[in-house]
């Protein structure tokens, strides 16, 4: 197995591109085109070259999969609709279709709409920090969707924890622990929080953004009747007093003692 990067004498990548166009090698980076790309279904990592400048606007020519939001096929809202179920996209527009049809015919409508570019500093693993710029449009619009679905069927208490879950995911996984025991049981924590994220979103595509516009599901924790502030409210307002004296009680009891601290302090 060779390893380049580790034992070959090609320190920059200048010195990778000339080795390349001396032996024949056919790359698509050169001097003139020197991004560094990482391409596969979800999107483009795109970084090197005048990214590297923190400062510098990234040039337009290293966008493929999105579009300029300004351009006139813009300027009218354009709608979608996923349905998941279980937590996984099965639907796109009331049509049946694969994962990967759906990623795909998300890579195409939101990127269509200049929707889903990230510009954004990284912290590796090995401590430096580095500029990469990414397009996921369809990765982007899938987390918004789900997002949306997850605050309707999720209870609070686990829709909040799953962020401090989410984020560790993340980490490990861009760390290359795919496989660690950590990451496989949080896995499991993800999968039991799913089971009825199931239900249809609503998203409408407008000059560069992606907003929820709707969503329902037969599992939905909204109650309208809780919800609505007119006539038909079901809410008991009476258990109101009763709840805010002991939810506000440990406080209560901290600020009598904190006089109490003052006092002293005045003495």
């Amino acid at each position: 197995m060779l390893a380049p990067v580790r034992e070959w004498e090609l320190k920059t990548r200048d010195q990778e591109m000339e080795y390349a166009v001396k032996h024949g090698i056919p790359v698509p980076t050169t001097k003139a085109n020197p991004y560094s790309i990482d391409d596969n279904l979800w999107g483009r990592a795109i970084e090197c070259g005048v990214l590297e400048d923190p400062w510098v606007e990234p040039p337009a020519d290293i966008y493929t999969m999105t579009g300029d939001a300004n351009v006139p096929s813009c300027d009218e809202p354009e709608y979608a609709e996923i349905s998941f179920v279980g937590g996984l996209p099965v639907s796109f527009n009331g049509e049946k279709k694969s994962f990967h049809e759906i990623i795909l015919a998300m890579n195409e409508i939101a990127g269509k709409n200049g929707f889903g570019r990230i510009d954004m500093i990284e912290n590796r693993l090995v401590g430096l920090k580095s500029r990469e710029v990414y397009e996921v449009p369809g990765a982007l619009t899938l987390i918004q969707a789900h997002k949306a679905l997850e605050d309707l069927c999720l209870e609070r208490d686990v829709l909040h924890y799953k962020l401090h879950i989410e984020q560790k995911w993340a980490e490990l996984v861009y760390n290359g622990l795919w496989f660690s025991p950590l990451k496989e049981a949080l896995d499991g924590f993800v999968d039991s929080t799913q089971a009825l994220v199931t239900g249809d979103v609503r998203l409408r595509f407008f000059k560069g953004s992606c907003v929820v516009v709707g969503r329902r599901s037969p599992y939905s924790l909204y109650d309208y009747d809780l919800a609505t502030y007119d006539a038909s409210d079901s809410f008991d307002h009476k258990a109101a007093k009763g709840f805010i004296d002991l939810h506000g009680l440990p406080t209560k009891v901290w600020a009598r003692q904190r006089r109490k601290v003052g006092k002293e302090g005045e003495v």
